[in-house]
């Protein structure tokens, strides 16, 4: 998934609380998080990027493994 992709999602989950995008799954994790450690086979870490959405920012990122985008929100 590239950078522009995922900015969509984070764009979508921020204004209307989306949590799926066809295969794709987003899940919140607590605030301030840039990094997150995923439990899937022996654990897997998700380095996050900064977004700024509608004067708010948030750290996503994609996991292939699992399909997964996770989101914190900084601001």
């Amino acid at each position: 998934m590239n950078s522009d992709q995922l900015l969509k999602i984070v764009e979508l989950y921020s204004r209307k609380s989306e949590t799926g995008f066809g295969e794709i799954t987003v899940t919140r994790i607590p605030d301030w998080k840039t990094m997150f450690v995923e439990q899937v086979d022996g654990g897997r870490v998700v380095t996050m990027t900064e977004y700024k959405v509608d004067g708010n920012t948030y750290w996503a990122g994609f996991s292939t493994r699992s399909q997964t985008v996770f989101i914190s929100q900084a601001g």
